[in-house]
């Protein structure tokens, strides 16, 4: 076994419709983050679990159409609402950790939308997992979100 570990560091700033307590929600409210949040509608949900709060988890497990065990588990350190979002996460195959992150996402004020600036420190293990791969896939992520919260803002008017 190759025992490796990666470090990489990256942050993604995204402009976003309406006000940070607004763009909060899509991080806070079950519903809204799996709009632009779930990226594989062929994987199985074998497990979900989603408790906002200091100290609270999210735990997402699915099955991959070729049978692989996929997994996501977080833990929330800091929750300012319309502010700031810190927690740590790790990634799983089968059993094996794949790697494992701490992220911060800032909200600020920018006239009448918000600016989210999300920092993810991530160390990706035993030569698994590509750095550039995940700041990509984070970044298709965001523009999921901006698309589906201009998809809510237009539906309300």
């Amino acid at each position: 076994m190759n025992l490796s570990a990666n470090h990489a560091t990256f942050t993604i700033v995204r402009d976003l419709p309406g006000s940070p307590r607004h763009a909060f929600r899509f991080w806070s409210e079950i519903d809204l983050k799996r709009s632009w949040n779930s990226c594989h509608p062929d994987w199985a949900t074998v497990e979900a679990s989603f408790d906002f709060r200091m100290g609270g988890s999210e735990v997402a497990r699915w099955r991959t159409p070729d049978g692989e065990q996929r997994g996501f588990r977080a833990h929330y350190f800091e929750i300012v609402p319309g502010a700031r979002i810190i927690y740590a996460y790790e990634m799983t195959l089968d059993s094996r950790c794949l790697s494992t992150s701490l992220a911060t996402v800032e909200f600020a004020a920018k006239g009448a939308q918000s600016t989210m600036t999300f920092t993810e420190q991530a160390v990706f293990l035993d030569a698994d997992g590509d750095p550039a791969a995940r700041a990509a896939g984070t970044e298709i992520g965001f523009e999921r979100l901006v698309a589906v919260m201009e998809q809510q803002r237009s539906a309300q008017h």
